[in-house]
């Protein structure tokens, strides 16, 4: 009787693993995604495949998102172009693609001013804590929801332009 319980309690946790976070992982074969453009202000982020929007989100900023990130810590998000340079499948909130933030440029202007740039700046789902509480609440990043996210990271490749707009 042992035996067969162990049996069947091993294939159960089997199944659950197999079923777990595969969900957040999909799969993505559309026109592909040239840019994307966020419009701070309209807290909107545009998919693009040329001039066509392929999807449009609504998105949280840093806590304190006017005018463009200059220091670590300021609350605010980056302005500018930049690129899509990396990708966390563990991210803290949900999954996470990276902007280039820092350009050299933003890094030296920081430097002179006896500050960082700051860094570790991504469009994400939600924190597992406050689920993003509030309109804006990241520390300088692009939130969306943990659905929204994970057909973003489908979507989105490294190298795609990011254009964020006040």
């Amino acid at each position: 009787m042992n035996r067969r319980t162990l049996l069947l309690g091993g294939c159960a946790l089997a199944t659950l693993a197999a079923c777990g976070d595969s969900s957040k992982f999909k799969s993505y074969n559309g026109p592909a995604v040239t840019q994307i453009q966020i419009f701070k202000s309209q807290r909107m982020m545009y998919l693009l495949h040329g001039d066509e929007v392929l999807e449009k989100y609504k998105i949280g900023l840093g806590g304190d998102p006017v005018g463009p990130k200059q220091f670590e810590g300021d609350g605010k998000t980056p302005e500018g172009l930049y690129y899509i340079n990396r990708r966390n499948p563990n991210s803290a909130y949900y999954l996470s693609i990276g902007i280039s933030y820092p350009n050299p440029q933003q890094v030296a202007f920081a430097e002179s001013q006896g500050k960082k740039a700051g860094g570790d700046i991504f469009i994400h789902g939600r924190d597992g804590k406050n689920k993003g509480k509030g309109r804006d609440w990241t520390a300088g990043c692009i939130a969306v929801k943990d659905k929204e996210i994970s057909d973003i990271y489908a979507m989105v490749r490294d190298g795609t332009p990011i254009f964020i707009f006040p």
